[in-house]
Protein backbone atom coordinates (compact mmCIF):
# COMPACT_ATOMS: atom_id res chain seq x y z
CA UNK A 1 0.00 0.00 0.00
CA UNK A 2 1.30 3.55 -0.95
CA UNK A 3 0.62 6.49 0.13
CA UNK A 4 2.23 9.23 -2.29
CA UNK A 5 5.87 8.03 -2.64
CA UNK A 6 5.65 6.09 0.70
CA UNK A 7 5.13 3.07 1.41
CA UNK A 8 2.61 2.35 4.70
CA UNK A 9 3.90 -0.99 5.00
CA UNK A 10 7.11 0.65 6.56
CA UNK A 11 5.14 2.68 8.71
CA UNK A 12 3.92 -1.07 10.32
CA UNK A 13 7.74 -2.20 10.40
CA UNK A 14 9.01 0.74 11.69
CA UNK A 15 6.73 0.55 14.85
CA UNK A 16 7.95 -2.34 15.48
CA UNK A 17 11.68 -1.41 15.15
CA UNK A 18 11.59 1.21 17.54
CA UNK A 19 9.25 -0.57 20.26
CA UNK A 20 11.68 -3.63 19.87
CA UNK A 21 15.00 -2.30 19.13
CA UNK A 22 15.94 -5.22 17.47
CA UNK A 23 15.74 -6.45 13.76
CA UNK A 24 14.88 -9.92 14.22
CA UNK A 25 12.28 -9.70 17.21
CA UNK A 26 11.04 -6.95 14.78
CA UNK A 27 10.53 -9.49 12.19
CA UNK A 28 9.22 -11.69 14.29
CA UNK A 29 6.78 -9.49 15.30
CA UNK A 30 5.56 -8.72 12.02
CA UNK A 31 6.18 -12.12 10.13
CA UNK A 32 9.20 -10.72 8.01
CA UNK A 33 12.47 -13.10 7.61
CA UNK A 34 15.61 -10.81 8.60
CA UNK A 35 16.50 -10.59 5.07
CA UNK A 36 13.52 -8.86 4.35
CA UNK A 37 13.37 -6.31 7.82
CA UNK A 38 17.40 -5.32 6.95
CA UNK A 39 15.85 -4.51 3.62
CA UNK A 40 13.30 -2.60 5.21
CA UNK A 41 14.91 -0.62 7.87
CA UNK A 42 17.69 0.05 5.27
CA UNK A 43 15.00 1.97 3.16
CA UNK A 44 13.66 3.82 6.28
CA UNK A 45 17.26 4.85 6.95
CA UNK A 46 17.15 6.46 3.60
CA UNK A 47 13.51 7.81 4.15
CA UNK A 48 14.59 9.58 7.14
CA UNK A 49 18.39 10.27 6.90
CA UNK A 50 19.11 8.71 9.67
CA UNK A 51 20.53 5.49 11.48
CA UNK A 52 17.76 4.89 13.38
CA UNK A 53 18.65 1.96 15.03
CA UNK A 54 22.81 2.14 15.50
CA UNK A 55 24.64 -1.17 16.37
CA UNK A 56 26.20 -1.71 19.74
CA UNK A 57 27.81 -4.34 21.86
CA UNK A 58 24.68 -5.32 22.84
CA UNK A 59 22.06 -5.01 20.16
CA UNK A 60 20.91 -1.91 19.07
CA UNK A 61 20.16 1.56 20.67
CA UNK A 62 17.71 3.72 19.35
CA UNK A 63 18.76 7.23 17.79
CA UNK A 64 17.02 10.41 19.22
CA UNK A 65 15.27 10.83 16.31
CA UNK A 66 13.87 7.26 16.58
CA UNK A 67 12.80 7.81 19.73
CA UNK A 68 10.70 10.83 18.94
CA UNK A 69 9.05 9.17 16.46
CA UNK A 70 7.70 6.87 18.70
CA UNK A 71 4.72 8.41 19.32
CA UNK A 72 3.25 10.00 15.91
CA UNK A 73 4.49 6.49 14.66
CA UNK A 74 1.95 4.77 17.46
CA UNK A 75 -0.98 7.41 16.65
CA UNK A 76 -0.77 6.48 12.80
CA UNK A 77 -1.02 3.24 12.86
CA UNK A 78 -3.73 3.57 15.11
CA UNK A 79 -5.36 5.66 12.93
CA UNK A 80 -5.01 3.74 9.43
CA UNK A 81 -5.92 0.50 11.10
CA UNK A 82 -8.99 2.31 12.23
CA UNK A 83 -10.19 3.44 8.54
CA UNK A 84 -10.35 0.12 7.54
CA UNK A 85 -12.75 -1.04 10.44
CA UNK A 86 -16.23 -1.55 9.01
CA UNK A 87 -18.47 1.22 10.34
CA UNK A 88 -20.75 -0.95 12.36
CA UNK A 89 -16.92 -1.90 14.47
CA UNK A 90 -16.17 1.74 14.86
CA UNK A 91 -17.04 3.27 18.39
CA UNK A 92 -18.67 6.74 18.04
CA UNK A 93 -16.47 9.93 18.20
CA UNK A 94 -16.56 11.89 21.18
CA UNK A 95 -19.25 11.76 24.47
CA UNK A 96 -22.29 9.61 23.42
CA UNK A 97 -25.09 8.15 25.50
CA UNK A 98 -26.99 5.31 25.02
CA UNK A 99 -30.34 4.06 26.48
CA UNK A 100 -30.78 0.36 26.81
CA UNK A 101 -33.90 -1.32 27.79
CA UNK A 102 -32.77 -4.92 29.85
CA UNK A 103 -35.24 -7.19 31.45
CA UNK A 104 -33.63 -7.79 35.37
CA UNK A 105 -32.43 -11.10 33.59
CA UNK A 106 -30.04 -9.38 30.92
CA UNK A 107 -29.56 -6.70 32.83
CA UNK A 108 -27.81 -8.91 35.62
CA UNK A 109 -26.34 -11.40 33.44
CA UNK A 110 -25.12 -9.11 30.38
CA UNK A 111 -25.17 -5.60 32.18
CA UNK A 112 -21.48 -6.06 34.06
CA UNK A 113 -19.52 -7.40 31.12
CA UNK A 114 -21.27 -4.62 28.42
CA UNK A 115 -20.47 -2.01 30.89
CA UNK A 116 -16.84 -3.19 31.25
CA UNK A 117 -16.24 -4.01 27.27
CA UNK A 118 -18.33 -0.37 26.24
CA UNK A 119 -15.23 1.30 28.82
CA UNK A 120 -12.56 -0.49 27.00
CA UNK A 121 -13.89 0.39 23.61
CA UNK A 122 -15.28 3.73 23.97
CA UNK A 123 -14.36 5.75 27.32
CA UNK A 124 -16.31 8.33 26.40
CA UNK A 125 -19.68 6.44 25.75
CA UNK A 126 -22.03 6.57 28.78
CA UNK A 127 -24.65 3.82 28.91
CA UNK A 128 -28.13 4.20 30.47
CA UNK A 129 -29.38 0.99 31.35
CA UNK A 130 -33.55 0.96 32.38
CA UNK A 131 -35.58 -1.97 33.23
CA UNK A 132 -37.90 -2.73 30.30
CA UNK A 133 -41.46 -2.23 31.07
CA UNK A 134 -43.60 -4.42 27.63
CA UNK A 135 -45.77 -2.41 25.99
CA UNK A 136 -48.59 -4.48 24.79
CA UNK A 137 -50.53 -2.20 22.56
CA UNK A 138 -47.85 -3.46 19.35
CA UNK A 139 -46.90 0.22 18.42
CA UNK A 140 -43.60 0.38 17.65
CA UNK A 141 -43.35 4.20 18.92
CA UNK A 142 -42.91 2.75 22.66
CA UNK A 143 -39.42 1.30 20.72
CA UNK A 144 -38.29 5.05 20.58
CA UNK A 145 -37.76 5.17 24.39
CA UNK A 146 -34.57 2.82 24.15
CA UNK A 147 -31.70 2.69 21.64
CA UNK A 148 -31.76 -0.82 22.23
CA UNK A 149 -34.30 -3.14 24.01
CA UNK A 150 -32.59 -6.21 25.21
CA UNK A 151 -35.45 -9.37 25.94
CA UNK A 152 -36.20 -12.56 25.34
CA UNK A 153 -37.28 -13.62 21.97
CA UNK A 154 -40.72 -13.25 21.97
CA UNK A 155 -41.05 -10.04 24.61
CA UNK A 156 -41.61 -7.99 21.65
CA UNK A 157 -43.59 -9.35 18.97
CA UNK A 158 -42.89 -7.28 15.93
CA UNK A 159 -39.62 -6.33 13.98
CA UNK A 160 -36.91 -8.75 12.81
CA UNK A 161 -35.39 -9.36 16.52
CA UNK A 162 -31.22 -10.13 16.73
CA UNK A 163 -30.13 -12.99 18.96
CA UNK A 164 -27.44 -12.19 21.39
CA UNK A 165 -26.68 -14.75 23.81
CA UNK A 166 -28.58 -18.20 24.46
CA UNK A 167 -29.52 -19.55 27.56
CA UNK A 168 -31.68 -22.43 29.11
CA UNK A 169 -34.36 -22.34 31.93
CA UNK A 170 -33.87 -24.76 34.96
CA UNK A 171 -35.91 -25.04 37.55
CA UNK A 172 -35.48 -23.84 41.33
CA UNK A 173 -36.98 -25.25 44.73
CA UNK A 174 -36.14 -24.99 48.34
CA UNK A 175 -33.28 -27.57 49.39
CA UNK A 176 -36.03 -28.90 52.33
CA UNK A 177 -39.10 -29.27 49.35
CA UNK A 178 -40.87 -32.55 50.65
CA UNK A 179 -40.75 -33.93 47.01
CA UNK A 180 -37.58 -33.36 46.21
CA UNK A 181 -35.28 -36.68 46.07
CA UNK A 182 -31.35 -36.61 45.39
CA UNK A 183 -31.92 -32.99 43.93
CA UNK A 184 -34.39 -34.41 41.53
CA UNK A 185 -38.04 -33.42 40.67
CA UNK A 186 -40.09 -35.34 38.29
CA UNK A 187 -42.97 -34.35 35.81
CA UNK A 188 -45.59 -35.54 38.35
CA UNK A 189 -43.76 -33.47 40.87
CA UNK A 190 -43.85 -30.24 38.81
CA UNK A 191 -47.62 -31.22 38.25
CA UNK A 192 -48.48 -31.66 41.94
CA UNK A 193 -46.07 -28.81 43.18
CA UNK A 194 -47.18 -25.04 43.12
CA UNK A 195 -45.44 -22.95 41.14
CA UNK A 196 -44.28 -19.14 41.02
CA UNK A 197 -43.56 -17.67 37.84
CA UNK A 198 -42.46 -14.82 35.45
CA UNK A 199 -44.88 -13.49 33.55
CA UNK A 200 -43.77 -12.33 30.38
CA UNK A 201 -45.97 -9.53 27.83
CA UNK A 202 -46.29 -12.11 25.23
CA UNK A 203 -46.88 -16.23 25.00
CA UNK A 204 -43.68 -16.48 22.79
CA UNK A 205 -41.70 -15.30 25.25
CA UNK A 206 -41.91 -18.11 28.31
CA UNK A 207 -40.47 -20.82 26.86
CA UNK A 208 -40.96 -22.68 29.94
CA UNK A 209 -44.77 -22.57 30.31
CA UNK A 210 -44.72 -23.93 26.61
CA UNK A 211 -42.29 -26.66 27.56
CA UNK A 212 -44.70 -27.87 30.63
CA UNK A 213 -47.71 -27.63 28.04
CA UNK A 214 -46.28 -30.04 25.57
CA UNK A 215 -45.08 -32.27 28.17
CA UNK A 216 -49.11 -32.54 29.00
CA UNK A 217 -48.36 -30.39 32.51
CA UNK A 218 -50.95 -28.00 33.69
CA UNK A 219 -49.03 -25.94 36.79
CA UNK A 220 -50.31 -24.61 39.55
CA UNK A 221 -49.16 -20.91 39.70
CA UNK A 222 -50.01 -19.09 42.79
CA UNK A 223 -47.62 -16.62 42.67
CA UNK A 224 -46.41 -14.35 39.51
CA UNK A 225 -43.31 -11.93 39.03
CA UNK A 226 -42.85 -9.20 36.45
CA UNK A 227 -38.87 -10.74 35.94
CA UNK A 228 -37.04 -13.73 36.83
CA UNK A 229 -34.65 -12.23 39.33
CA UNK A 230 -37.54 -12.46 42.67
CA UNK A 231 -38.22 -16.25 41.82
CA UNK A 232 -35.21 -17.87 43.80
CA UNK A 233 -36.20 -15.94 46.75
CA UNK A 234 -39.24 -16.75 46.51
CA UNK A 235 -39.29 -20.32 46.61
CA UNK A 236 -37.02 -20.67 49.54
CA UNK A 237 -38.43 -21.62 52.48
CA UNK A 238 -41.24 -22.96 50.27
CA UNK A 239 -43.16 -25.68 48.55
CA UNK A 240 -43.03 -23.47 45.53
CA UNK A 241 -41.47 -24.45 42.28
CA UNK A 242 -39.99 -22.00 39.49
CA UNK A 243 -38.55 -21.76 36.32
CA UNK A 244 -35.41 -19.58 35.97
CA UNK A 245 -32.52 -19.07 33.38
CA UNK A 246 -29.87 -21.26 34.36
CA UNK A 247 -27.02 -18.21 34.67
CA UNK A 248 -29.60 -16.01 36.79
CA UNK A 249 -29.74 -19.23 38.85
CA UNK A 250 -26.28 -19.68 39.29
CA UNK A 251 -25.80 -16.06 40.36
CA UNK A 252 -28.70 -15.81 43.28
CA UNK A 253 -29.49 -19.84 44.34
CA UNK A 254 -26.69 -19.49 47.13
CA UNK A 255 -27.74 -16.08 48.30
CA UNK A 256 -31.66 -17.08 48.25
CA UNK A 257 -30.94 -20.46 49.91
CA UNK A 258 -32.69 -21.90 46.83
CA UNK A 259 -31.10 -24.85 44.95
CA UNK A 260 -31.13 -25.83 41.32
CA UNK A 261 -32.94 -28.93 40.88
CA UNK A 262 -32.52 -32.04 38.00
CA UNK A 263 -36.02 -32.57 36.40
CA UNK A 264 -35.88 -36.61 35.83
CA UNK A 265 -38.33 -35.75 32.63
CA UNK A 266 -36.25 -35.83 29.19
CA UNK A 267 -38.73 -33.27 27.24
CA UNK A 268 -38.23 -30.70 30.24
CA UNK A 269 -34.38 -30.95 30.34
CA UNK A 270 -33.36 -28.73 27.67
CA UNK A 271 -35.65 -25.68 27.31
CA UNK A 272 -34.26 -23.10 25.60
CA UNK A 273 -34.05 -19.58 26.37
CA UNK A 274 -32.76 -17.21 23.50
CA UNK A 275 -32.29 -13.39 24.47
CA UNK A 276 -32.75 -10.77 21.47
CA UNK A 277 -32.14 -7.49 20.70
CA UNK A 278 -34.64 -4.73 18.74
CA UNK A 279 -34.27 -1.25 17.99
CA UNK A 280 -36.88 1.45 15.87
CA UNK A 281 -36.63 0.96 12.68
CA UNK A 282 -35.70 4.93 11.48
CA UNK A 283 -32.02 3.60 13.75
CA UNK A 284 -31.43 1.09 11.58
CA UNK A 285 -29.19 2.72 9.63
CA UNK A 286 -27.56 4.72 12.03
CA UNK A 287 -23.79 3.98 12.84
CA UNK A 288 -23.64 4.33 16.43
CA UNK A 289 -26.17 1.97 16.94
CA UNK A 290 -24.50 -0.26 14.50
CA UNK A 291 -21.32 -0.35 16.66
CA UNK A 292 -23.57 -0.80 19.81
CA UNK A 293 -25.24 -3.63 18.36
CA UNK A 294 -22.30 -5.19 17.69
CA UNK A 295 -21.12 -4.96 20.88
CA UNK A 296 -24.29 -6.67 22.75
CA UNK A 297 -23.55 -9.35 19.98
CA UNK A 298 -19.74 -9.70 21.08
CA UNK A 299 -20.57 -9.83 24.65
CA UNK A 300 -23.29 -12.02 24.40
CA UNK A 301 -21.02 -14.44 22.35
CA UNK A 302 -18.46 -14.01 25.11
CA UNK A 303 -20.94 -14.94 27.50
CA UNK A 304 -22.17 -18.15 25.73
CA UNK A 305 -18.29 -19.14 25.36
CA UNK A 306 -17.63 -18.70 29.14
CA UNK A 307 -20.85 -20.72 29.87
CA UNK A 308 -19.92 -23.48 27.52
CA UNK A 309 -16.25 -23.58 29.31
CA UNK A 310 -17.64 -23.69 32.36
CA UNK A 311 -20.57 -26.35 31.45
CA UNK A 312 -17.36 -28.69 30.53
CA UNK A 313 -15.76 -28.25 33.51
CA UNK A 314 -18.56 -28.82 35.74
CA UNK A 315 -19.32 -32.04 33.25
CA UNK A 316 -15.45 -33.48 34.04
CA UNK A 317 -15.65 -36.41 36.52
Amino acid sequence: MALGSTDLNLLVILQALIEEGSVTRAGMRVGMPQPAMSMALARLRRHYKDELLVRTANGYELTPLARSLLPAVRESTRLVAQAFIPAQCRPPVGEHMFTLGLTDYSMTVLGQSLLRRVRELAPSVRLRLRLATPDKSDDDRWLLGYDVLVAPAGFWNDGQPEVITRDRLVYVADPANPRLRDGTLTAADLQALPHAAARLPHPGADPAAAALERAGITPTVVVTTGGWLPLAFLVAGTDLVAAVPLRLARRVCAAAGAAIVTIADPSLAAIELVEAAWWHPMRATDPALAWLRTTLRETGSGEDAAASREAAVTARP
